[in-house]
């Protein structure tokens, strides 16, 4: 964790010039000449010395190694000479999921879900409850049942986002095997459940605009949902997360009402309409096998409505004529014209993209389907 936490700091930084200076290029100008990798070099000193802690880096992904041979030193020598060149990428740790390395330990005690508290990160759903214990339960007549009065449930102190963790254990693992089913005549892998309503699945910090960008699954019902307010309290370092109603006051089906009756938005989407229409439209989005609705927040307020789609069993895979069995389509809608602009695009439209890769490994192409008249 701590390797992969100075690591993430690391590749924040500057980046360093990346042209080569090769025999074949050296008359070359420097935009010219070929770019290599950022890479991080990891020397086997100070707490790295461990007998088999690179060998452990190394298959959860973190650092690599270009010699790919058995070698030839025996087990028992402590410093192999084909562990003393290990190093890290920029270009690989940033498809790394961070759930490997970094979930949440520390516990507190708080009142159950069902006594109205709300998760963090704009997700109007409290994290599951955990399992009944046996201080919960009280013997009557021989057997047991549960108290009246249950006590307090041990949850983390961050209730939602990609890192919630109440076993101790990482909360990534990675893709099931393949099975294959059927879809309209179309053979392809059976899919992974998609994250539920109100989960948010997704989140990071952009330097470059100073605020979190999260997605989460919208949620059908019509109560209001909360937004995000971000701060350094001056005793800790760590990100304080705290409630404060949407400057909006608006539920996630009257935004996406809102969103798709601006003539901006109806022109590329053609789903103007009654709210019952838009609510069915969300209804046909939950419910459907082969993708899911998201909503992108920045710093908790949503500004755009996206949709992840395996293209497979897709009608728009039906017209490609090769598509991988993982590959992965979007159709986007940036609702709030405060968001709109070429860089939050580049910035939300490659975490997109880095989710799909994240979320199944196995996924080699990521598609956007623009319409023929469309003129950006």
């Amino acid at each position: 964790m701590m390797l992969w936490a100075t690591l993430w700091w690391y590749f924040h930084e500057p980046e360093p010039d990346l042209h080569l200076i090769t025999e074949a290029s050296a008359n070359t100008a420097e935009l010219g000449r070929p770019k290599g990798e950022w890479r991080v070099n990891i020397k086997r000193e100070g707490i790295f010395k461990g007998r088999n802690l690179l060998q452990k880096l190394e298959r959860m992904g973190l650092i690599s190694n270009e010699d790919s041979s058995v070698g030839t030193e025996s087990l028992e020598f402590r410093n192999p000479a084909n562990w003393a060149r290990m190093f890290t990428s920029r270009r690989s740790f940033w498809q790394l999921d961070p759930r490997i390395f970094v979930f949440t330990l520390t516990t507190t005690n708080i009142i159950p879900v069902n006594a109205g508290s709300l998760s963090p990160l704009n997700s109007p759903y409290g994290s599951r409850a955990a399992s009944p214990t046996l201080e919960g339960l009280r013997i009557v007549d021989g057997s047991a049942s549960p108290s009246d009065s249950p006590p307090p449930i041990h949850v983390l102190n961050s209730l939602a986002g990609p890192f919630h963790s109440s076993s101790h254990l990482p909360t990534y693992y990675p893709p099931a095997p393949t099975q294959y089913i059927f879809t309209n005549g179309v053979r392809h892998p059976l899919r992974q459940r998609p994250p539920h309503q109100g989960e948010t699945f997704y989140v990071r910090y952009v330097p470059s605009v100073g605020q979190y960008l999260s997605f989460r699954v919208p949620v059908l019902n019509t109560a209001k949902t909360s937004g995000l307010h971000h701060s350094h309290t001056p005793s800790t370092s760590s990100l304080v997360v705290s409630h404060v109603p949407s400057p909006s006051g608006l539920s996630d089906l009257d935004l996406l009402h809102k969103w798709m009756n601006d003539p901006r938005v109806n022109a590329a989407w053609g789903e103007a309409g009654s709210k019952s229409k838009i609510e069915e439209f969300l209804k046909q989005g939950l419910n459907s096998r082969h993708s899911f609705p998201v909503f992108g927040c920045w710093n908790g307020k949503p500004f755009g409505y996206f949709e992840i789609y395996w293209v497979k069993e897709d009608r728009f895979g039906r017209l490609l004529n090769s598509v991988g069995n993982y590959d992965r389509g979007l159709h986007v809608l940036v609702g709030e014209d405060e968001f709109r602009g070429s860089h939050r695009v580049r910035i939300w439209l490659s975490s997109l993209v880095h989710y799909c890769w994240l979320a199944d490994p196995r996924t080699e192409t990521v598609l956007l389907e623009p319409r023929v008249d469309n003129q950006k």
